[in-house]
């Protein structure tokens, strides 16, 4: 039997329009390049961004035993194509996947230091009625919000380190919480840490991980997940279920962008025996293809999560 309790929510993929563009942002961030596979027979490399320093919750453990890591997803040639872009999820079209986010210190500094080094905002944290969240884009205009783990009351003029930075969530949009969240929990064994109603603005965020269950509050009166990594939102706007036009965009269908997210198992092969028996809809199963060491099952809304061996705890894949 495959034990949900051991399982992590790996990654997050995201295709790139040029590599060295996106990793030179990401470490800007505090992350590092922890691990690349190069797929030169397919035309692609992937890159895996993580917090790894001694002040890491992670701090040098293989790849696939982590959470929170960032995916990116390069196609041969792209870098050089004038045409290519990538879809981010969030126009008017095309919408699904929202955006990943990193918990900072102090977040006054850590805007600061985005904004100086050249890079754009959806949403400045002075912007609007919620002036404790920040909305940065990436270079491939992917939304990167930017949470504080501190009172944003107490940061102002404090130098942020970047070190004490989590990968900490992934937001996508769903049609129908009940069924995501009965999902997510029954059939991905993860547990509800937090919701926030939000009735007069129409919608409804649910965070979701492994691990222990979160205090109801922090000590210092702040999100009480802002210092995790592997947090999993669900954005639910409401009446969506009963909406027959509301499809989310799964970032496979052209145009494409956001890939999948990927929960690492104790056992690969127990735990696809297990999705199996669950009645699950898959992209690809264990035995399809010549990868052998990945699967791919479909949420509700047919978002991808690939499922990986956590190699700490099974060797299957050596890489």
């Amino acid at each position: 039997m495959s034990d949900t309790s051991t399982y992590k929510f790996n990654h997050t993929m995201l295709r790139v329009k040029d590599p060295q563009r996106s990793q030179k942002f990401y470490e800007l961030l505090g992350m590092k390049l922890i691990n690349k596979l190069e797929n030169p027979d397919a035309n692609f490399d992937l890159y895996f961004m993580a917090y790894d320093n001694p002040k890491s919750v992670s701090h040098g453990k293989h790849w696939s035993d982590r959470e929170g890591l960032i995916e990116l997803t390069h196609n041969y040639g792209t870098e050089k194509d004038d045409n290519y872009t990538v879809n981010n999820g969030n126009g008017k079209e095309n919408r699904g996947f929202g955006h990943v986010c990193i918990s900072v210190d102090n977040i006054q500094d850590a805007c600061k230091r985005i904004s100086d080094a050249g890079y754009s905002f959806q949403k400045r944290l002075e912007d609007g009625r919620m002036r404790s969240i920040a909305f940065a884009l990436d270079p491939d205009s992917y939304w990167v919000e930017i949470i504080s783990q501190n009172p944003v009351s107490e940061t102002e003029g404090k130098k942020s380190d970047v070190d004490t930075y989590r990968m900490n969530h992934t937001m996508i949009r769903v049609k129908d919480a009940e069924k995501s969240l009965k999902f997510y929990q029954d059939v991905m064994g993860m547990t509800l840490q937090r919701t926030s109603e939000q009735k007069e603005a129409g919608f409804t965020l649910y965070f979701l991980s492994y691990g222990p269950k979160a205090p109801e509050q922090s000590a210092n009166g702040v999100n009480p997940i802002a210092d995790r990594e592997g947090i999993l939102e669900l954005t639910h706007n409401h009446g969506s279920e009963n909406d027959d036009s509301v499809k989310y965009h799964n970032g496979n269908d052209e145009p494409q962008g956001f890939g999948h997210t990927c929960v690492s198992v104790d056992d690969l092969d127990a735990a696809c025996k297990r999705f199996e028996d669950m009645n699950v809809s898959w992209k690809k199963r264990l035995t399809d293809g010549r990868m052998k060491n990945v699967a791919f099952i479909l949420d509700p809304d047919n978002y991808w999560i690939e499922v990986i061996q956590n190699e700490k705890l099974k060797n299957r894949a050596n890489w």
